[in-house]
């Protein structure tokens, strides 16, 4: 009550608080402010005078106090009571100047606990403290009596002690003063730096001001860009679904095509046959047959073709764009196909013709279609990519001398003239003709069959086989399949 008593005096006096801070005692300079002829204690109910002096490390302001604090403080908060520091007038600053203050004895702490005296600069840190004092009165337990000449020894041995100590004292201070001249070099560039930081906050904020102006303008962009974005999905989903049925429709009309071109090489390859027919009597049973089938291909192809052109004539109205041209091409496409027509016309005259001579060449037949296994078989084991592949009439020509009584020619005679030798070989030299892996002889050639079947694809549907390597044509085939 005393202490909180004393501040709001001392307050009402001046009018006004004294600057404080929570800085901790590492941070404080002692030595910037000596205090002078400190009592060890003083008689309550009196008036006291604080004696100090301003070093030339130190530069006071008008806001600088010196304070009473308890023995024991931790921060320049903690003040029992304090006096506004006088100004000195007419000193330049390179000189130690004597200053003193009274502290009325009604604002004095009336407790005997200890207390020191400590010069607080404007911006609430101790510059300097004093001793420890008390606030009592005088007994005779102070007055020190000196009896004995040994004790009196004592004394004067610590009296040098205590000056040797001084001395050590003012050297410290010395080097304290320069410590200190340093620090206020970087103080003041600290208030430099701090100023600087000022204006920086003060962009900040006016930066934070346009920050969030922007901010809002940006949210705005934002939900407009939204919506135009699923405005753009919208488009884009709608732009797909047309061109992925744009893409189905040219991919089946291209398949169309190609089916097509196939027909028309199937239909020079039926004239070329025709004419060998002529030539080759004993072939014309096998002939027969192989035309037989062919002309049931082409009818189905035919069928399948007219189906096509349905489903063309049907998508082509969905895509205006490509209206005109695509049904230019479909009429060349019928023209074609009425030609073809009148072909197949011819070409079943001519079975007919050959139909009478098919009873006399069934054994014959049967003869050929023995050694044509016999020949498979054989050649399964040599080397040659045609060995595993149907040969159509268009990729091999005619060679009666080579071929027999086929009427398409061997399908294994491609490999070449020397065929006889190849199957000689066989058997001292296993040589994959994919891969070109080359099998010991001893190998069995069930295991050499399935190292080359690896690398073949059969079709499901008619069982004809195709290269790995050549899986889009094997893919082409299965669809083809698909539209019969």
């Amino acid at each position: 009550m005393g202490a909180e008593l004393s501040k709001n005096s001392t307050m009402d006096e001046t009018s006004d608080e004294p600057p404080t801070s929570a800085v901790l005692l590492d941070n404080c300079h002692f030595s910037q402010v000596t205090f002078n002829n400190v009592e060890k204690f003083y008689i309550p109910g009196g008036d006291v005078t604080c004696y100090y002096t301003l070093t030339n490390n130190i530069v006071p302001r008008g806001k600088d106090w010196v304070g009473i604090f308890q023995v024991g403080w931790k921060t320049t908060r903690e003040y029992y009571t304090f006096m506004w520091a006088p100004l000195p007038s007419g000193v330049s600053g390179d000189t130690a100047v004597q200053q003193q203050i009274q502290f009325k004895a009604y604002y004095l702490p009336k407790d005997d606990e200890y207390y020191q005296f400590c010069y607080v600069d404007q911006d609430g840190v101790v510059r300097g403290a004093s001793v420890p004092f008390q606030f009592r009165a005088e007994t005779e337990d102070d007055i020190l009596v000196v009896t004995t000449q040994g004790e009196v020894e004592e004394i004067e041995l610590q009296n040098k002690n205590l000056l040797k100590e001084n001395e050590e004292l003012k050297e410290s201070c010395t080097s304290l003063q320069k410590k200190n001249m340093d620090l206020q070099e970087q103080l003041k560039k600290t208030q430099e730096l701090q100023n600087g930081f000022e204006s920086l906050k003060s962009n900040k904020e006016k930066l934070e001001l346009e920050l969030n102006s922007l901010k809002k303008e940006n949210k705005h962009l934002k939900e407009l860009d939204n919506c135009r974005e699923a405005e753009l999905h919208q488009l884009k989903e709608q732009i797909q679904n047309v061109t992925s049925e744009k893409e189905r429709l040219e991919t089946r009309l291209k398949t169309v095509l190609d089916r097509m071109d196939q027909l028309q090489s199937q239909v020079l390859n039926y004239e070329k046959e025709v004419e060998n027919l002529a030539r080759l009597d004993h072939d014309k049973t096998e002939q027969l047959e192989s035309l037989k089938e062919e002309n049931r291909q082409l009818r189905v192809t035919v069928a399948e073709q007219r189906k096509h052109k349905e489903e063309l004539e049907h998508a082509l109205e969905n895509l205006k764009g490509m209206e005109a041209s695509l049904s230019h091409f479909l009429q060349n496409e019928q023209d074609q196909n009425r030609d073809l027509m009148k072909e197949l016309e011819e070409t079943k005259h001519l079975f007919q013709i050959l139909q009478e001579k098919k009873n006399e060449t069934d054994k014959e037949n049967q003869k050929l279609k023995d050694e044509n296994n016999a020949l498979l078989r054989r050649l399964s084991q040599t080397a040659d990519l045609s060995s595993f592949s149907v040969v159509s009439p268009s990729q091999h020509q005619i060679r009666p001398s080579a071929m027999g009584s086929l009427v398409f020619g061997n399908p294994y005679y491609a490999s070449g003239a020397n065929l006889e030798a190849r199957a000689a070989d066989v058997a001292s030299i296993r040589k994959c003709p994919m891969c070109d892996e080359v099998f010991p002889e001893d190998i069995d050639t069930s295991q050499y069959e399935e190292h080359v079947q690896s690398h073949l694809l059969d079709c499901p549907l008619c069982h004809e086989t195709f290269e790995k390597s050549n899986k889009q044509v094997f893919d082409d085939h299965i669809y083809c399949h698909g539209l019969e």
